[in-house]
Formats: C-alpha cells, sequence, structure tokens
C-alpha cells in the first residue's frame, strides 16, 4: 500500500518539476520576444514566473528537503561565534604581511636564479 503511494508521489513530482521546467522556458522565451518591451515589466514579469516556479519546487519531496536544509543551515548560522572587529583586522594584517615576506622572498628567489642561469648561458 505504501509503494502505491510512493509511486503516486514520485509521479506528481516529475508533473511539478515539468511544470518548473515549462515556466522557466516559458520566462527565457518571453524575455527574447519581448525584447522591444521595456526591461522594467520583463524583470518584473521573470521575477513573478521565478516566484511561481519556486513555489511549485517547493511542493516536491526534493523541494520540501531543501527547504529543511535551509532552516537546519540558518540555525546552524546562529551558532556560530563571528569574530570581532579587532581581531578580524589583525588576521588581516597578520596574512597582508605574510603575504609580503613571502612574494619578496620568491622575488629574491627568482632573481638569483634568473641571475645564475644567465652566468651559464652567457
Amino acid at each position: 500500500m505504501s509503494t502505491k503511494a510512493e509511486t503516486h508521489d514520485s509521479r506528481l513530482d516529475v508533473l511539478k518539476w515539468i511544470v518548473v521546467a515549462i515556466l522557466v522556458f516559458v520566462g527565457v522565451y518571453g524575455n527574447h520576444y519581448f525584447a522591444a518591451e521595456s526591461v522594467l515589466y520583463r524583470a518584473v514579469a521573470l521575477v513573478a514566473l521565478g516566484l511561481v516556479a519556486g513555489f511549485v519546487a517547493l511542493q516536491t519531496e526534493k523541494g520540501k528537503a531543501f527547504w529543511a536544509l535551509l532552516k537546519e543551515a540558518r540555525i546552524e548560522i546562529r551558532k556560530v561565534v563571528w569574530p570581532t572587529r579587532t581581531e578580524t583586522t589583525q588576521t588581516t594584517l597578520i596574512v597582508l604581511a605574510v603575504v609580503l615576506v613571502m612574494a619578496l622572498i620568491l622575488w629574491g628567489l627568482d632573481t638569483l636564479l634568473g641571475w645564475i642561469i644567465s652566468k651559464f648561458i652567457g
């Protein structure tokens, strides 16, 4: 009995994804077809079609799983301890200093090796 329900749901999901694909195609083709119209009208139409396509996509099993993932990610982001402004500035300065020192070392090594090779080549 559950197999019938899963098959029925998967068929509906396929139908929903087809509707999403058609909406996206209509948006792309319509944007090209109405190229002479104002960009504002085309942008509003594309946003509206995108919202409808997104709503239909969220009604599928994968869409529901994606929405749950977004909710969980938001909860995890709230748990992150972000660095203070001072810590960020200090870390940035350290990274810049290391990059500068490495650049000077590599420049010096390149110059030295170039000089040595030029001595051998003549």
